[in-house]
């Protein structure tokens, strides 16, 4: 992206919108709206809330990579607004708010000529909500950036926003229990309250480049993955790099991980419970992981597959509508 000019949002000039561009969902409708597409002949919208919404001009095709329906006003609404979630005042302007943002998500859905999903859970929802058939192709990892290891440093790994549907506290929770080492990579609005909620054992390091992050795959000794996903990237980042994924077995983990079969890349826990996920790395301890198969397991989902699966889906779909 960062090679071809870039046109931002009237909410790119308010004010603190790098750190609270969430408080923003209610503007982002209108920020697609007011944007200009009309000189192009072709629109690929790459869409988890608004961008879906672009439209250009009559008869030019528009292809969504859709990601999901706006997740914070349909199922995980209350993950984001619920009392204990979000203050009063943040519960009170989504009460009002959400309604709206469904109408218009709903309303919109038709600016789309085609719609491809980046999973089969995702199609399922975008069939329920907006009543349309979609392509999957699942969303490429860049295996490259990471290697094989059979290194085990004895920690366990946690690679995510720390937002609340994300389900870090359930991990937390888990390794407090357990005594074992927890590391947690990345940032976000829930990170004060989790490190309060941590002991000892659990290591917040937030933000870590590329490489760093591939040192922190290749040194632990299985992914936690405790949140429900659209589809999940970070699994088949932690399984490039030969290392098995504890997931809680709902979402695009159950498109990612295989818990049984030739390659087994993983083990499920069930129930979003802190017995269901101590269980999981209970039996995760007692199996022999084979680095090299779990890899190759991963390199189905690499980013040239996803690279030429696109170009062929978005041509047929050009094609046939200019026909």
């Amino acid at each position: 992206i960062e090679r071809h000019p870039i046109r931002t949002s009237f909410i790119q000039r308010l004010p603190m919108k790098t750190k609270q561009y969430r408080n923003y969902l209610p503007l982002m409708p209108l920020a697609i709206e007011m944007m200009d597409f009309s000189e192009f002949d072709l629109i690929v919208s790459t869409s988890h809330a608004v961008a879906k919404g672009a439209h250009g001009r009559p008869g030019v095709p528009h292809i969504c990579y859709c990601h999901t329906p706006i997740r914070y006003v349909w199922e995980q609404y209350d993950e984001y607004f619920a009392k204990g979630r979000a203050g009063l005042l943040t519960r009170a302007v989504m009460a009002l708010v959400a309604p709206y943002l469904r109408w218009w998500d709903v309303r919109t859905q038709g600016r789309v000529d085609h719609y491809i999903a980046n999973s089969h859970n995702v199609a399922g929802r975008i069939h329920r909500i907006y009543g349309r058939t979609s392509d999957v192709i699942p969303a490429p990892v860049d295996t490259r950036l990471f290697r094989v290891s059979t290194r085990d440093d004895g920690y366990y790994l946690i690679v995510s926003a720390l937002v609340p549907y994300k389900r870090v506290d359930l991990a937390v929770d888990a390794f407090n229990r357990t005594g074992d080492r927890l590391v947690v990579v990345g940032t976000g609005p829930e990170k004060a309250k989790l490190e309060q909620r941590a002991k000892s054992n659990v290591q917040f390091v937030g933000w870590q480049s590329d490489a760093q992050l591939a040192d922190w795959y290749a040194g632990c000794r299985a992914l936690i993955f405790p949140g429900e996903e659209d589809f999940g990237i970070v699994p088949l980042e932690a399984m490039a790099s030969g290392k098995p994924v504890v997931a809680y077995a709902k979402g695009g983990a159950l498109e990612t991980v295989c818990d049984q079969g030739e390659v087994v890349s993983g083990v499920f826990f069930h129930e979003q419970t802190l017995e269901a996920l101590l269980d999981a790395l209970a039996k995760t301890s007692r199996i022999q992981f084979r680095p090299d198969a779990i890899r190759a397991h991963a390199e189905r989902f690499d980013r040239e597959m996803f690279r030429a699966q696109m170009a062929e889906t978005i041509a047929r779909h050009v094609a046939a509508q200019s026909r």
